[in-house]
């Protein structure tokens, strides 16, 4: 018979042979869920899921497996696994790596493509940022999300350690405080066409019009211009289609002899770019304006000259240029001139010049990276695909609006588009703000109605809301028997 303390013994490296390796396992796949998102939109479901690392602590060869995944709240109801994310150790990562690489799927322990495969830094802070869409399908409308948890020590092999419900109810039904915002998806652009102005001050040898690298300041000029058409050049998304130069020149001199001169000096800065970057002649307009009046009375009006009102009474007065120019000379025995001369006239003599060319398509992928680096490559329609890849409750949703209502200021659907995006992030002062832009566009009127009724204006909401249903808008109608129904019409 058996001694009771041996026996207590033999049960307690029983219990702790059980209980070691599930706490060692719970303390290696410890994560946090700080913030998470699930939003319909159109037909898709979108899904947005921040993970917080600081407490995963993995030994080389471990892999940890978070699978979000839909589960509908029936029993025995459908769920759907979305694409997972791996975060492993350091030799793990290199192995994995690898075999996605060379194609040997077989040797990797995913259901499916993971979405991300991060290395685990232990001991830091460390963050994860998911973001996935799915169809939607009606049996969503009453589904939780949840993230299963697998552990994986070995090449081929996984074991499911957890299961953790973030989210009870993914859609929750609609209340009457809930509006129908309008945005419109931009029509593609066929021909992205895109077009950037620049200037360049070069120093010329008195009437002459040899383009020198090593005269006066001109080194950063050139460096300048080296920059900037050698970006669009060497941008493999971008093929350039035209370049237009136009030459300008000080009043100086004749008024004739003064327009050559800034031709000849246009022609040499395109010679310069022809032989620089092997851009063909033909896709080259050049014009020499000559002298720049126009350029001279705005620098005057805008200085603290004394005689500023007579320089400006010879501009607008006197209208032979040749005999501007004497007439300058007169002012204050030649002290203005002077004046003019060394302060005002430099800044006339100048090249200006745009760059024409053509940007490819980008898919969605493709324009996600470009948004946070070149914006006006994308079109309306890429940056609203974009914008769609994000929750509209999220900051990045917002952002991307507010890029694209920057570079298209007068365009009528970026406009609408970016104060719907304010209204989901309860701005709706600022929606307002940018509608009253257009608020004579009966496209605008639904988005002002929501804007107002939510920040308790019921008198100015039903306003656009009537006149924007009896216009046709569908949405405006629904908001408006909202209202109807809501009581909160006197």
């Amino acid at each position: 018979m058996m001694n009771s303390n041996v026996l207590k013994t033999v049960l307690i490296v029983l219990l702790l042979g059980l209980i070691i390796p599930i706490r060692s396992q719970t303390q290696i796949s410890n994560y946090k869920v700080t913030s998470k998102h699930v939003v319909k939109r159109s037909n898709n479901i979108y899904v947005s899921i921040d993970f917080n690392l600081d407490e995963m602590n993995l030994k080389k060869n471990d892999m940890v497996i978070l699978t979000p995944v839909l589960k509908s709240n029936d029993l025995n109801g459908e769920s759907l696994s979305l694409p997972p994310v791996a975060i492993t150790g350091g030799v793990r990562n290199k192995i994995v790596n690898r075999n996605e690489k060379l194609g040997n799927q077989g040797l990797l322990p995913f259901k499916m493509k993971p979405q991300t495969i991060l290395k685990r830094k232990n001991k830091t802070s460390q963050s994860l940022a998911y973001n996935s869409s799915v169809s939607y399908r009606p049996w969503m409308d009453d589904a939780s999300l949840s993230i299963e948890e697998s552990m994986s020590g070995c090449a081929n092999c996984y074991d499911k350690t957890g299961d953790q419900l973030i989210v009870q109810n993914i859609l929750p039904k609609q209340t009457p405080a809930s509006y129908k915002l309008t945005y419109i998806k931009p029509n593609v652009e066929p021909v992205k066409a895109r077009s950037d102005r620049h200037t360049a001050s070069f120093n010329y040898i008195v009437d002459r019009d040899e383009l020198l690298r090593d005269y006066k300041n001109n080194k950063p000029q050139f460096d300048e211009v080296d920059r900037i058409i050698g970006e669009i050049r060497d941008n493999k998304d971008l093929e350039i289609t035209e370049f237009t130069i136009v030459g300008y020149a000080s009043p100086e001199s004749g008024f004739e002899h003064n327009r050559i001169l800034a031709e000849n000096r246009a022609n040499s800065f395109a010679h310069y770019l022809i032989t620089k970057f092997g851009i063909s002649r033909n896709k080259f307009t050049v014009e020499g304006k000559g002298e720049d009046w126009a350029g001279l009375r705005k620098a005057v009006s805008e200085s603290n000259l004394d005689d500023k009102r007579s320089i400006l009474s010879i501009i607008n007065k006197v209208q032979n240029p040749d005999a501007r120019d004497a007439e300058l000379m007169k002012l204050s025995n030649g002290k203005t001139y002077k004046t003019l001369l060394n302060s005002f006239y430099p800044r006339l003599r100048r090249t200006e010049y745009a760059v024409a060319y053509v940007v490819r398509a980008f898919n969605v992928e493709e324009a996600i990276l470009i948004i946070k680096k070149n914006p006006k490559l994308l079109s309306l329609n890429e940056m609203y695909l974009v914008a769609e890849s994000y929750p509209s409750n999220s900051k990045e949703f917002r952002e991307v609006f507010d890029i694209a209502v920057r570079l298209y200021p007068d365009s009528e659907i970026a406009i609408i588009n970016s104060a719907a995006a304010d209204i989901e992030n309860n701005n709706y002062t600022a929606a307002i703000e940018r509608l009253k832009k257009i608020e004579n566009k009966p496209s605008a009127w639904n988005n002002l109605g929501v804007a107002y009724i939510l920040k308790g204006d019921i008198e100015k909401a039903t306003e656009y809301f009537k006149k924007s249903a009896e216009n046709g808008d569908a949405d405006a109608k629904v908001n408006w028997e909202i209202i109807q129904e809501s009581g909160k019409l006197n």
